[in-house]
């Protein structure tokens, strides 16, 4: 049986492949207050930003390929038992031909009424807008299948399920500072060794054991297949 290898991700790992992060100095939240975009709040109050925002993120992404970051976790699969769970919106993961991704935060290119959030739909390369008026089967307003601030966090538990069963523990291009993504290190068995990628420094539990490997996703995924297959 393969060892299960639990992969957490966040915006370092798409940076890479040219999309821009939230908090970085030249992010998208100097541009727009999250209040305005990424709340209920903001899209009460203007949902026509709100839609317009996520339509030319789509667009914008859609720019992008995946890096050897993305790409080294897909070859992983060939020795291990690989399951992604990711902070990201983007689809990258996917593109990278990744067969099992957790999404923490939505996805980017689905939509979801905003009366039944089970009611989901994905977009197209070729129709990947959506704007007032455009409904769901429920007769209901699409809007974007994304964790707002504010708003619960679905599938936080599925990934504490998989954080519990990791064999290896890799931690890729994320600051560990947004919850509940950064409490998941905290139900990795204690046995359990733990893998940062990352060229920043990242704030780990002083109690546990991990190997740091400060470097981008490209080259850090590099040398830690060099490790995990030595």
């Amino acid at each position: 049986m393969k060892k299960k290898l639990v992969v957490l991700t966040g915006a370092g790992i798409s940076a890479e492949s040219g999309i821009r992060t939230f908090r970085d100095s030249d992010g998208l939240w100097n541009e727009y207050r999250v209040e305005d975009v990424a709340t209920p709040e903001g899209f009460e109050r203007n949902p026509e930003l709100v839609l317009n925002f996520y339509n030319d993120m789509r667009k914008e992404h859609q720019l992008h390929q995946p890096n050897y970051g993305h790409i080294g976790l897909k070859e992983l699969e060939s020795d291990f038992d690989v399951r992604i769970v990711t902070q990201n919106i983007d689809d990258l993961h996917e593109r990278a031909g990744s067969k099992s991704v957790l999404h923490l935060h939505g996805e980017l290119m689905k939509v979801r009424s905003v009366r039944n959030p089970n009611l989901v739909t994905t977009l197209t390369d070729d129709a990947c807008e959506i704007h007032l008026g455009d409904k769901a089967s429920d007769g209901a307003q699409l809007r974007p299948d994304i964790v707002w601030f504010g708003e619960a966090v679905p599938n936080f538990e599925p990934a504490v399920e998989l954080a519990q069963q990791a064999d290896i523990f890799l931690i890729v291009g994320t600051s560990l500072n947004v919850y509940p993504a950064a409490g998941l290190i905290n139900y990795v068995p204690y046995e359990t060794p733990i893998y940062i990628i990352d060229p920043k420094t990242v704030p780990v539990p002083s109690t546990r054991k991990i190997t740091m490997i400060q470097k981008g996703a490209s080259e850090g995924m590099k040398d830690f297949i060099k490790m995990v297959k030595a």
